[in-house]
């Protein structure tokens, strides 16, 4: 399994970045797959995930609204994509996927649900 993010940058609050996550060595849309983000000095936390073939979402409380996941079944790409920036969103940017569970289990956002993880993307909002 392999998971390779892009898309973070720079960007100035208010704006919008979308991240990518490339995805190979698994069935693509047959699992939970989800975005989470760690900021320096705090603990990784789960922003968004999406069940297998995309019937369900779910998002962090603090991205509703804000942020949107999708994937790409053709190209074995999820996305993440950012709106309305705040600084607080500045974090490194992971990929993961779950490995076990095609559908949402209550701790979607959880990480130690998810079994394989990519190498990040920063995202600075300044």
């Amino acid at each position: 399994v392999q998971l390779v993010e892009s898309g973070g940058g720079l960007v100035q609050p208010g704006g919008s970045l979308r991240l990518s996550c490339a995805a190979s060595g698994f069935t693509f849309s047959s699992y939970c797959m989800g975005w989470f983000r760690q900021a320096p000095g705090k603990e990784r936390e789960g922003v968004a995930a999406i069940e297998s073939g995309a019937s369900r979402t779910s998002y962090a409380d603090s991205v509703q609204g804000r942020f949107t996941i999708s994937q790409d079944k053709d190209k074995n790409i999820l996305y993440l994509q950012m709106n309305n920036l705040k600084p607080e969103d500045t974090a490194m940017y992971y990929c993961a996927v779950d490995h076990v569970h095609a559908r949402f289990t209550g701790d979607e956002l959880k990480d130690w649900q998810y079994s394989y993880w990519g190498h990040g993307t920063q995202v600075t909002v300044s």
